[in-house]
């Protein structure tokens, strides 16, 4: 189930809870997707945002009780589109990003894609 022209692209993801990133890891796998990168806590996520090169960003809204704004800030200086993963709705979205794209925990595979894909073509 690769998405034709998008699949091989790089995704950084953050995520606090191990089996929710590994969970996600091998979804974006099964995309086609490669990591580039995995988060767990958001100093963590500051260091690699800055230091990793990635195509687009999955971000946990709440990483151990910390809202992820500054990683999201990092990384849309470095013009990556990002996605959100939340279990709180959009209203529980950084106030300054609730126009980018989210996914309501859990999603299913077929929601992943489509949304990566959109965000990929800045949709």
């Amino acid at each position: 189930m690769t998405v034709a022209g998008l699949s091989g692209r790089s995704v950084f993801l953050v995520e606090d809870e191990v089996m929710i990133r590994m969970m996600v890891a091998d979804m974006l796998e099964e995309l086609g997707y490669k990591i580039a990168a995995e988060a767990g806590d958001i100093t963590e996520a500051m260091r690699l945002a800055q230091a990793t090169e990635f195509d687009i960003a999955i971000l946990d809204v709440n990483v151990n009780g910390k809202v992820i704004s500054p990683v999201a800030d990092v990384i849309k200086a470095k013009g990556c589109p990002f996605i959100f993963a939340t279990g709180y709705g959009s209203s529980g979205l950084p106030e300054q990003y609730r126009d980018r794209p989210a996914l309501q925990k859990p999603f299913q595979l077929d929601a992943l894609g489509k949304t990566i894909e959109a965000a990929l073509r800045g949709g």
